[in-house]
């Protein structure tokens, strides 16, 4: 071993918030994609991000900051682009390196961009990689040595990190043109000899340590994969000219990875001790670390809520006796948090004295490394931490007898509708067509829109005021939408600043931020709201609107709720009590909307679970208890309406043969998924699917407009599985990011896909 073990524990993190303290990063990529700034424009605004980053950290006083974090869209996007691992039909393009990496996220008016899905089970999305047996990996260090340059051009020495081998064919996915037969982890010895061709370039340039990330090492792990694992790390371990290598997991438990890492030549391992307690037994059994650095992930990288520091210097001071080279860390990267909790004036300061947004994590991981080294204010530090999350977890005004004993009534009655037949007999004077088409609920939101709601919040115009502009956007949504010739329309939620925020922002038990942004993907930025108290539902929420709109049409229109399970993966949870009891908390709220819905005359109905699959656990043994309370939250949601109501729900971006049992059991007479990106893959699981299904002819996620035969085609894939009288057309999402130039045609495209395909098979 070549580790030097350090007597005294020091701090870091996994990674840090990337868009910039006024999300500088999203307002640059927009410009830049609008035609509206130059690539050296962007660049800069990069570096910029980049350089605040690394002195912000050295500020706070960690001990070592990762680099190699930052990115234009996605991560494993750059993991892609430094493997070479860029499909043909992008290279074709001619582009510039930027603008090709920019094609592989968004598409161009030719091609379309890899698929997108969900970042394990986190709201992040990712760019998944297209692999075939002609892929042919080149190592391209070139952004991951140019950001460790930088940084220690500025005095700062960093520890660049890459996505894993490992993690990263686990990720991957076949080619357009692989055989079927072909797995991306066919690839794997030529993609870890790239890898070392890569870290080799990394010490060359004066790296120390390289961290390699293996989220994909926490989920159930095959015989195979496992002795991949240690082949991998054995290989890259056996190099001689390199830098000492930190393997690093989060999300949950390495288990039985965890003793084939501790059998490879590596330096070090990075350990999610939030989510993945179980790991810390192991690694206190004597000599099971030789030596090796840990970095313990005490400070939780994905919830708000202040860590008890008193219990991480326990945990710390336990693995103090196992190794030499301790170093306190956070459980995962800090990506998933707001960056700054000061700038945060309108937060309740009973809720906000017990949040940590990036910032004070920073701080939190740097007090229990010093309180650990015998620092007295540290020490002190910590102490007070542990009352003041004592005293958070039993404030009573944080709890409310109503709510609770309303959970002690809920029964399986109220979790159940009629059967399926029954329902569909009463819904037909609703008088749809076969290959129904519709929209998933947002349309775009303007300029005049955005600017509408920013005058009402400033108070420069009053709430009639307000009203008045967003019902004239709803009129002329709903004009468009019978100008097109949709079947069943929506009410385009011009008032809704975020699906999740919307309803928080009207439920009790929230608390919402204003400038604590999270990215989901690229330059798409979301501010999860904070659930922190029993939740319950003060007056209704979106029935005047849904009404407005059906006053306008004599085509139904659909009530748009957000489903419980997804209000919980977007938001930040409190975290003392089971998940499955807030889930019904927040399911009890959202059943009563949806009955003042139906007594207001609104007969469809969608409550959107799109966070479904995000939220399932990497383990398998743990799958069904999760699947049994998210289910049973959207059943309680959505069982208090009659059988002529109609119930849709609406999943997004995730691998749905994983839980298409789960989805059935939703019970909605409705459902759809996005399917275009990933060119209808789940059609061939939907032949069974007994209930109404849409899936996605058009992706929304790219500003490309589909062609007619493009949707056409897709549609007639979908009709080979699906019944015509249960097969819907509509979009892969809702419309909100898009402009109206993009949104006319692709839905005129898709209303004339469809009544086609309704002639083509005698509909």
């Amino acid at each position: 071993m070549n580790a030097v073990p350090t007597s005294t524990p020091t701090s870091t993190i996994l990674g840090y918030p990337r868009i910039g303290p006024n999300r500088e990063l999203k307002k640059a990529l927009e410009a830049y994609w609008a035609g509206k700034i130059t690539a050296k424009t962007l660049t800069d605004t990069a570096e910029e991000i980049r350089t605040a980053t690394w002195t912000t950290l050295r500020e706070a006083g960690l001990d070592e900051a990762p680099s190699n974090t930052f990115s234009y869209y996605d991560h494993v996007l750059d993991t892609a682009v430094a493997v070479g691992a860029i499909p043909t039909r992008f290279r074709d393009l001619g582009l510039s390196e930027l603008d090709t990496y920019f094609a592989m996220a968004r598409g161009t008016d030719q091609i379309s961009p890899l698929e997108l899905t969900k970042w394990f089970d986190t709201n992040y999305h990712y760019l998944v990689p297209e692999l075939t047996p002609k892929t042919n990996f080149t190592p391209n260090p070139a952004k991951a040595v140019a950001e460790f340059v930088a940084a220690r051009s500025r005095g700062i020495t960093t520890r660049p990190v890459l996505v894993g081998p490992l993690t990263f064919l686990l990720l991957a996915k076949p080619g357009l043109d692989a055989p079927s037969v072909f797995r991306p982890l066919d690839l794997l010895n030529p993609l870890v000899e790239c890898y070392a061709e890569i870290v080799r370039a990394l010490a060359r340039a004066g790296a120390d340590w390289v961290q390699l990330d293996e989220p994909a090492l926490t989920a159930d792990r095959t015989d195979e994969e496992l002795a991949m694992a240690g082949r991998v790390y054995a290989r890259l371990g056996g190099l001689t000219d390199r830098p000492k290598l930190l393997v690093a997991s989060y999300f949950g438990e390495l288990g039985a990875t965890l003793p084939v890492l501790l059998r490879t030549p590596i330096e070090g391992v990075g350990l999610d001790l939030v989510a993945g307690a179980g790991d810390l037994p192991l690694l206190l059994e004597g000599g099971q670390l030789d030596g090796r650095r840990v970095v313990a992930g005490l400070v939780d990288g994905r919830n708000v809520w202040r860590t008890d520091m008193g219990a991480a210097c326990e945990t710390a001071r336990a693995l103090q006796d196992a190794t030499d080279d301790l170093v306190i860390g956070t459980s995962c990267s800090l990506l998933h948090v707001p960056l700054d909790l000061a700038v945060e004036t309108e937060l309740d300061p009973r809720v906000k004295a017990h949040l940590a947004f990036a910032q004070e994590k920073v701080a939190e991981v740097v007090t229990v490394a010093r309180a650990l080294a015998g620092d007295a204010e540290a020490v002190q530090e910590t102490l007070k931490s542990s009352e003041a999350v004592a005293q958070w977890r039993n404030a009573p005004w944080r709890h409310h007898g109503s709510v609770r004993n309303r959970i002690a009534e809920l029964t399986a009655d109220q979790r159940t509708r009629s059967s399926y037949s029954a329902r569909v007999t009463a819904q037909r004077d609703l008088n749809l067509p076969p290959l129904a088409t519709t929209t998933i609920g947002s349309f775009p939101q303007t300029a005049q829109v955005r600017a509408a709601r920013a005058d009402f919040r400033a108070g420069r115009i009053d709430e009639a005021g307000y009203i008045a502009q967003m019902k004239a956007e709803i009129a002329s949504v709903i004009e468009l939408q019978e100008e097109l010739g949709l079947d069943v329309l929506v009410h385009g939620e011009p008032e809704r600043n975020d699906m999740v925020q919307y309803f928080a922002e009207a439920l009790d038990g929230f608390a919402a931020t204003i400038h604590g942004w999270v990215q989901s993907y690229g330059s798409r930025c979301v501010r999860p709201p904070i659930l922190f108290g029993d939740v319950s539902r003060p007056a209704p929420i979106t029935v005047d609107w849904a009404t407005y709109a059906q006053s306008l049409t004599t085509r139904p229109v659909k009530g748009m709720l957000t489903g419980p399970v997804t209000i919980l993966a977007w938001s930040f949870v409190r975290d003392d009590q089971p998940l499955a009891q807030t889930a019904d908390q927040v399911a009890l709220a959202l059943r009563d909307e949806t009955r003042d819905l139906e007594s207001a005359g609104i007969r469809i109905i969608q409550v959107d679970e799109p966070a479904l699959r995000e939220l399932l656990p990497p383990r398998a043994q743990q799958r069904p208890a999760y699947l049994a309370w998210a289910v049973g939250a959207f059943r309680a949601a959505t069982s208090g309406v009659a059988d002529a109501t109609q119930i849709h729900t609406h999943l997004c971006y995730s691998e749905f043969g994983e839980v298409l049992g789960a989805i059935n059991d939703l019970d909605a007479d409705v459902t759809s998924i996005e399917a275009s990106r990933s060119r209808m893959e789940i059609v061939h699981e939907l032949a069974n699917f007994g209930r109404g299904i849409g899936p996605g002819v058009y992706d929304i996620h790219s500003p490309r407009v589909p062609a007619l035969s493009e949707v056409t085609e897709a549609l007639r894939l979908a009709s080979k599985a699906v019944p015509a009288e249960r097969l819907w057309v509509n979009p892969d999402c809702g419309l909100k990011t898009r402009e109206y130039t993009e949104v006319r045609p692709a839905l005129a495209a898709l209303v004339n896909a469809a009544r086609q395909v309704r002639t083509e098979i005698g509909a």
